[in-house]
Parts: C-alpha cells; structure tokens; sequence
C-alpha cells in the first residue's frame, strides 16, 4: 500500500489581547476547507492553530482587567476554542506560546542560532508599534504613525537588547524565494517581499529588556524573547522540535496567513530557520482581508458583525461557506457599509443554498420517493450519450464530472473561491437539467421508463459530487445531503463517487435543508 503523503498545515496563532472576530474566522475557514479537501484526497493532514499569548499588549490588557496574565489568556484562549469548535474547525492540535513544550522549543532554537553566531548584543534607539508589537523604520511610518495602526501612537522608545543578524541572510532569501516560486503565494505577495528584500535588511531585535510577560532569553533572565521570535517558533514547537522525530511532519507543507504578516513569516521567520539548520516550510500563504468601509467602524457597527450573532444568522456552516463564497482567498473584499455586508449575506444564503441547493435536494428526494417509492434508480441513459461508463450517463453526468475536475485543480491551487464556483455550477446545471428533462410529464409516460430512470439517478448523482465538492466548506450539511440520499458511512473520496453512490433513499423524511427567509 503506497503510503500516504503528508501535508503539515498551520495557520497564524491569534493574539489573546481580545475576542475571536470575522477576520480570525475567515483564516481558520479557509484552512480548515484546505485540511479537509486534503483528507478526502486521502493525505495525512496535521493542522495546527492556537494562541499568542504573550508580549506587551496582552500583559498591558491583563492589567487593565485586573488579572494575572496567565489568567488572562486562559480565559482568552477559552472564548476562542469554543467558537472554533461551533464552526467545526478540524484542528489536530492547539499550541499556546504559554505551554512549557514550546517555551522548551523557542529556547533550543535561540541557542542554535546563538551557535551560528548570529545573536549580538546592541542598543536599538527608534520607532516601535505596539498595535502590531513591530520595530519600525521611519521610513515606514505614515505621518509619524504605523500604516497598519493609524490610531495608536507610534513609541520612540532606547533599550539594550540582544539582536538577530538578519541583515546577513537578504541574498539566500532572495536566492529561496526566485529558485522556489511556490514558496510565497499568491504572486502578489512574492512580489512585495521581493520588492522589501531589494531594498536590503536591517538586524533585528530578539529580545525585550522591559517587557516582564513573556519567555524568558535563553542565559539572560533580564530579558523576554521578543514576541515575534516567540510566537513564530509555534509552527515546530507544535510538532516536537527539539525531540527527535520532529521531522516526522516538519516542514509544513503550507503556512496560512494574513497579508499584513508576510515580512514575518517570509523573511524574518525563513531566516531564523536558515540560521539554525532547519528546513523552510514549502508555501506561505498570504490571504486578503473581508473588510467593512475599509475597516473604519464605529463601535455600535462593530457590535453588529459579533462573531457569535453572524454564526447564529444561518448556522455555521452557511456562515463557513458565504465567507468564503463572497472573498476570494487570494485578495480583499471590502463592503461599503455593515448593512450591504449584512444584505449580500442574506441575499448569498437565499440564492445559492435555500433557493438553489436546499431546493434541488428537496425537489430530488420527492420525486425519486413519488414515482420509484424510495429507490434510487442506477441504469439509463439519454440518447446520444456516451455510456461507456456501464450504461450510465447524462449530459448532467458530463457536466457534472468536468465540474468536479475543475473543483480539485482550483483546490489543488489554494483557490477556494473557484473551487465553491465549480461545486455551485453542477447544482445550477441539475436544476437547470431538471427543468429542461420535465420528470413529472416522463412519469406519465409508459414508454419514457428508461428516460425517467436516466434522469432521477444522474440527478442523485450530482448532489453527491455537490456534497463531496462542498464538504470541506460545509462538512455538517453535506454530510446531511449524504444521508437524506441514503448514503452510508462517510462521505465518498471524489475518485470513489461512482463506487459509493447510495441505492435506496432512507424510509423517514426530513425537514427543509436550507429554511428559506421570513420576509
């Protein structure tokens, strides 16, 4: 038996200085969808997510809450793993930078690129956010504030602190970076970071001498590892480095991350790894951000996109999919203002799944229990179509089949936007298929058997290619398509539909899929 190929996916751990949002919610999707399809394609997927939880805003928070820290992040850390399972995140495992195993992983990784000689000491004197806990250049600065935290005053701040020798590291980078092209993806996001590395790097801070919350620096009590080289460690820290084995599922096959961390983890991070011996992940992923009015809310706004209430609008798994429908995952998708987000949200649930998927299941079930009681028929075939199959096949079956090919390479590709496009078009061409073949009028036809059978069956088959296609981004509903068709056991790998497909539909019916609107 081939063995199986492994595929080490992670996404960027969120900062425990608030409550999981929107924007949290679309990352873990998107990489949750890519850990499933991965499954079904029969990978052994390990995927990782969890907190960061250290540094000066979160110390910074814990006090104006009257807490400790510790007490602090647990609580944070809570809210955010029960909303993570709601929306049904299949996480193989949850780091937390607070947990001795990775605390043990960043202080064996200081030291190896201690070994290499590329820790110094030195004074830093300059800018720094705390909104993104980053070091910043002048240069860098939008009217002497950070582009990213326009609010927050930017520090002018002169420590000591133990440097990293990233400076020395600028042309193997560039070198990785144009000999691996899918190292950074999508292209825009190569280009960017190619365009920072021309101008050159600096060396930066690995330490902090006035931040108490944190790891301690490896043979200096005085200092904290600075919160970036402390949180970008997690990614083998959540696989057992420094123990031997480790390597078992390092490199990760695909980090996930926001656009705003690239120089983080596409230079900062490879670099470190460079510098202690250890293998570069093989593709970063920069998605694009879901915004409102450019992000710029107002709290009564801010209070009408709660994580929770969105979850609760159509259940979870329609929130899973109309994030990921309406943002494509290789850019931005901004709305002008939360009540367009809220009525291109209703609009996408009332068209796509009541309207189109919810009403093609309803229509099928019926009609295969009103004119075959229950049984799902397999043999028939239009006239002029290929049957090479065994007898089967429909110009829906064709379609269909191309679809799902489509599906797999937009997948295959990280593009989950295209890869839900080709699952809705085999549900647009059933129902289309459906009006144009007319079941009801073949069902009065004595002679129109075979006909009948041909298109009650391709149609059972295209909703279970449908379910398959859709389950990474709806797994809870698409499992229920299965089993209102009779499917048994898990859902099919798509190289195993035809293998699978159910025969006869359960004896007791169930309610609507997909509930239409009130108006």
């Amino acid at each position: 038996m081939a063995s199986l190929e492994r595929f080490y996916l992670t996404t960027a751990i969120d900062y425990a200085n608030g409550d999981p949002h929107m924007g949290h919610a679309y990352e873990k999707i998107g990489a949750d969808a890519i850990a499933r399809y991965r499954r079904l394609r029969g990978d052994d997927v390990w995927f990782v997510i969890g907190m960061d939880e250290h540094g000066q805003k979160v110390q910074q928070e814990a006090e104006d809450q009257g807490r400790s820290p510790q007490d602090w992040v647990d609580e944070v850390a809570g809210k955010f793993r029960h909303v993570w399972e709601r929306l049904e995140i299949s996480n193989d495992d949850f780091i937390r930078t607070t947990e001795p195993r990775h605390q043990r992983a960043v202080n064996a990784l200081i030291e190896r690129i201690d070994q290499n000689g590329d820790i110094y000491t030195a004074r830093y004197e300059g800018y720094y956010c705390s909104g993104c806990e980053a070091f910043r250049k002048e240069s860098e600065l939008v009217d002497g504030r950070c582009p990213l935290h326009p609010t927050r005053e930017i520090i002018s701040m002169e420590e000591e602190n133990y440097f990293f020798r990233l400076s020395e590291y600028r042309d193997r980078l560039v070198t990785h970076i144009e000999e691996n092209p899918e190292f950074i993806q999508p292209v825009s996001r190569r280009n960017e970071i190619l365009g920072l590395l021309q101008g050159g790097l600096e060396d930066i801070s690995a330490s902090r001498s006035r931040v108490s919350w944190g790891v301690p620096f490896p043979g200096d009590p005085d200092h904290t590892v600075y919160v970036w080289f402390d949180a970008l460690p997690n990614y083998i820290s959540a696989v057992g480095y420094p123990e031997d084995g480790f390597e078992r599922r390092w490199p990760a096959a695909l980090h996930v991350i926001g656009k705003d961390i690239t120089r983080f983890h596409c230079v900062i991070w490879p670099a470190m790894l460079m510098s202690a011996g250890i293998e570069l992940p093989e593709t970063v992923w920069a998605h694009g951000f879901v915004m409102i009015a450019g992000g710029k809310l107002s709290k009564s706004e801010a209070k009408l996109l709660d994580l929770e209430r969105l979850i609760d609008r159509h259940g979870p798994d329609a929130f899973r999919f109309i994030l990921l429908r309406e943002a494509a995952w290789d850019s931005d998708r901004d709305f002008p203002t939360v009540q367009a987000f809220l009525d291109q949200f209703d609009a996408r649930y009332e068209a796509d799944l009541a309207n189109d998927l919810g009403n093609l299941l309803n229509r099928t079930v019926s009609m295969i229990r009103k004119y075959r009681d229950g049984t799902i028929p397999v043999a028939g075939s239009e006239a002029g179509t290929d049957a090479s199959d065994g007898g089967v096949s429909t110009t829906l079956d064709t379609c269909s089949r191309e679809a799902l090919d489509r599906w797999g390479e937009a997948m295959d590709a990280y593009r989950l936007h295209d890869g839900i496009e080709a699952a809705m078009t085999i549900v647009r061409e059933a129902n289309g298929y459906v009006d144009r073949s007319q079941p009801w009028k073949l069902a009065r036809d004595p002679a129109a058997t075979a006909e009948l059978d041909a298109v009650l069956g391709s149609l059972v088959r295209a909703l279970v290619r449908t379910a398959v296609a859709l389950s990474p981004f709806m797994p809870g509903k698409c499992e229920e398509i299965w089993r209102r068709l009779g499917g048994v056991g898990a859902l099919p790998a798509p190289a195993r539909i035809e293998e699978r497909l159910p025969g006869q539909l359960p004896e007791v019916g169930t309610g609507v899929l997909f509930p239409r609107l009130e108006s």
